[in-house]
């Protein structure tokens, strides 16, 4: 459950949402619609979006690649990636890995140092069993790793990614709220689980869990809990992680974009060390409903 992106739902032909449909759990998809906003995602400074046809009609999450000029989208029941090129009216799937096949695919990141896209596989709900990672080479999509998260016998759901300078990344669990590190190369370094990420008690109050994160430049992660609102930022090195006080709700609260070092798309981000971050805008879309993403600018630690 992941934003940052671009993309408006698409409509069929006839101006119906969707086109054609796959096969899914009315369940889930109940789930997924309260939890989640990754229909509508508006790029920074435009008050519109970008509409374009394709195959489905849900999808997770999308990046913009700067270097490839497009937008990457997961295309969650497909389990592949599909690009969005501007002035295009379609989408173009770009990723299909056969080894994920029947699986979901859900947050991505480009790791524009390395060139390369990372894309976190789960299993279709109410399945929690299978967690991956995969990475691929930006152009040619030459798989470089797909590595298994998952342990057998425990329920997980993997959601979102985000790498830091060094090409580690880190994959949020929906369902046991921990972060797994994996390692440039695709080894699993380990898994970060703190008790302070489950602020309230209940399976009502922690799925979805840990949802939306990213890599601060100062050092630490910013992570969002979305059954919670809560704001977490997370030392990877030490493995600290504290609540960050934020003025405003984030319920529901998905994927995450760093506008700068100061502010951010759903999550606020602070200039210092983001201990207090009260939130300054929730931008409301055409429509006149509230569009999935709410600023804030932090201040510092008195």
């Amino acid at each position: 459950m992941c934003g940052g992106g671009c993309c408006r739902r698409q409509r069929g032909p006839d101006g119906a949402p969707g086109g054609r449909r796959r096969g899914c759990c009315g369940a889930f998809l109940a789930v997924l619609a309260l939890a989640v906003s990754a229909g509508v995602a508006f790029l920074e400074g435009t008050a519109g979006g970008v509409s374009y046809a394709g195959d489905g009609w849900l999808h997770e999450c999308a990046k913009w690649d700067a270097e490839g000029g497009r937008f990457l989208a997961s295309t969650i029941f497909g389990a592949s990636v599909a690009e969005v090129r501007g002035g295009e009216a379609e989408e173009r799937v770009v990723l299909a890995d056969p080894d994920a096949a029947g699986r979901v695919s859900l947050g991505l990141a480009v790791d524009a140092p390395r060139r390369r896209l990372l894309l976190v596989y789960a299993d279709r709900l109410p399945r929690l069993g299978y967690a991956a990672l995969g990475a691929y080479e930006l152009g040619s999509w030459r798989r470089l790793f797909l590595t298994r998260l998952d342990v057998p016998g425990e329920s997980t759901w993997p959601d979102d990614v985000a790498a830091d300078e060094d090409g580690n990344a880190y994959v949020t669990d929906a369902w046991g709220s921990k972060i797994w590190k994996v390692s440039p190369d695709g080894a699993l370094l380990g898994v970060i689980r703190n008790a302070t990420f489950k602020q309230r008690p209940g399976a009502l109050n922690n799925f979805p869990g840990l949802n939306g994160i990213v890599y601060h430049p100062n050092g630490y992660l910013l992570v969002v809990h979305t059954s919670g609102g809560d704001l977490f930022k997370v030392d990877p090195k030490t493995e600290t992680v504290r609540v960050v006080k934020v003025q405003g709700s984030l319920k529901r609260g998905d994927g995450m974009e760093l506008r700068s070092r100061r502010r951010g798309w759903w999550s606020p981000a602070c200039r210092a060390g983001w201990w207090r971050a009260p939130m300054t805008g929730r931008p409301r879309s055409s429509r006149g409903s509230t569009s999935g993403q709410s600023t804030a600018s932090g201040r510092r630690r008195r």
